[in-house]
């Protein structure tokens, strides 16, 4: 425990309503929060972020994506996405095309450079997969995956 401004005793992650005895929503989103933190900090040389990052992931496994899509597969805001997507293409990772039939619609392709730079986050964050099933068995690591899956569809898709 540490000790908040007034002296109150505050749970460490792992503790009290912060561990085991707290709600599961609360410890997905805690547990959501530490690892992108881990992800930013072995990222942070690349100047990537870890939006940025999902944001490279999804181009690259979906290209002609377009931004409306690419915010409802990274369960990002629209205005985020703007801004992520115009960081990358300035960085020329990400290339913007008009929509062959819908004029209006930009469709977003991965670079050369935005798939080097991929390929090397994906190194670092491969590192930090490996420790988040340190210790699972296979099957273990399938049951979770299942039911994160399944938590995120139960209530329909986030748009």
């Amino acid at each position: 425990m540490v000790k908040g401004g007034d002296g109150t005793a505050i749970p460490r992650p792992g503790e009290g309503k912060r561990g085991e005895a707290g709600y599961f929503g609360y410890l997905l989103r805690q547990a959501g929060g530490a690892h992108r933190l881990r992800v930013e900090r072995a990222l942070a040389d690349l100047a990537v972020t870890s939006a940025q990052f999902t944001a490279l992931t999804m181009v690259a496994a979906y290209p002609g994506l377009s931004s409306a899509d690419l915010a409802r597969l990274a369960v990002l805001t629209p205005q985020t996405v703007s801004v992520i997507i115009a960081n990358l293409e300035r960085a020329g990772s990400v290339l913007r095309r008009p929509h062959p039939v819908h004029g209006r619609i930009l469709t977003m392709a991965i670079t050369e450079s935005g798939q080097a730079l991929l390929a090397r986050c994906r190194e670092r964050v491969q590192v930090l997969e490996k420790q988040l099933a340190a210790g699972l068995t296979p099957e273990e690591e399938a049951v979770i995956r299942r039911w994160l899956a399944a938590v995120a569809t139960e209530g329909g898709e986030l748009d």
